[in-house]
C-alpha cells in the first residue's frame, strides 16, 4: 500500500497529498490511543502483562479476549505508523524539491526574461544631470538621470554633438517634442514643448553628452 502511494505520487506530489497522509497519521495515533485505553481499562494489563493467572487459567478478572485483540491492533497500527511516517518525509522532501526546481526555473525565466529587454533596449546617447523646477522640462517630467535614447528625430545612430539637440529645440519651440528615456532600465515616454519661460533657455535643464 505505501509503495503504492509512493509510485503515485511520484513527481506530483502537492501540499494536499502530504495533508492527507498527515490526516492518517493523526487517526492511526487516535485508534492506537484508543486501545491503550481498552489495555489500561482491563486493569491496567497493558503490553506485557499477564493473561492467565498463577495456576496457568485464563484471568477472570479481564476480557482476555479484549486484551488479545487490542494488543494485535496496537502492534499493526504501529507498523502502519512507521510506514506512514515514512510515506510523509518522502513527500515532504519531493514536494520541497520540487518547489526549489520551480523557483529555481522562475528565477531563470525571469533573468533570461530580463536579459532579454536590456538586449532590445536602444542605447542612450545623452544624459539629463539638472532639472530646473519649473521649466518646462521639469513639468514633462523629465528627471535627473534620465538617459536619452530620442529626442524628436535625434537618435543613438545620427547624434554627433549636443548641438543636434539644440537645432531639434530652436526649430520646435511652441511645438512637442516626443522623447523616450530610460530611467531605472525601463523606456519611459515623454512630450516635451520648448518654450519661452521664467528661466534660462526653451527646456530648464542641462543635457550632457554619453561616452559610449
Amino acid at each position: 500500500m505505501a509503495e503504492e502511494t509512493d509510485n503515485s505520487n511520484q513527481g506530483t506530489v502537492t501540499m494536499q497529498d502530504v495533508q492527507l497522509l498527515v490526516k492518517r497519521k493523526d487517526e492511526m495515533e487516535a485508534q492506537i490511543k484508543a486501545y491503550y485505553g481498552v489495555l489500561e481499562d482491563q486493569k491496567s494489563v497493558g503490553l506485557t502483562g499477564p493473561l492467565v493467572d498463577d495456576e496457568g487459567y485464563p484471568r477472570a478478572d479481564i476480557d482476555v479476549y479484549q486484551v488479545r485483540t487490542a494488543r494485535h491492533n496496537i502492534a499493526c497500527l504501529q507498523n502502519d505508523h512507521k510506514e506512514i511516517m515514512k510515506e510523509i518525509e518522502e513527500a515532504l522532501h519531493r514536494l520541497h524539491a520540487r518547489e526549489k526546481e520551480k523557483r529555481m526555473k522562475d528565477e531563470a525565466e525571469a533573468e533570461a526574461d530580463a536579459q532579454s529587454k536590456s538586449e532590445t533596449l536602444p542605447h542612450p546617447f545623452a544624459k539629463v544631470d539638472a532639472v530646473t523646477p519649473g521649466s518646462p522640462a521639469n513639468t514633462s517630467g523629465l528627471q535627473v538621470g534620465d538617459e536619452i535614447v530620442q529626442f524628436g528625430s535625434v537618435n543613438e545612430h545620427n547624434f554627433q554633438t549636443l548641438q543636434n539637440i539644440a537645432t531639434v529645440v530652436q526649430h520646435c519651440e511652441g511645438k512637442p517634442l516626443s522623447l523616450t528615456v530610460l530611467r531605472e532600465g525601463k523606456k519611459v515616454h515623454l512630450g516635451l514643448t520648448p518654450q519661452r519661460w521664467s528661466g534660462k533657455g526653451l527646456l530648464g535643464c542641462n543635457i550632457v553628452p554619453l561616452k559610449r
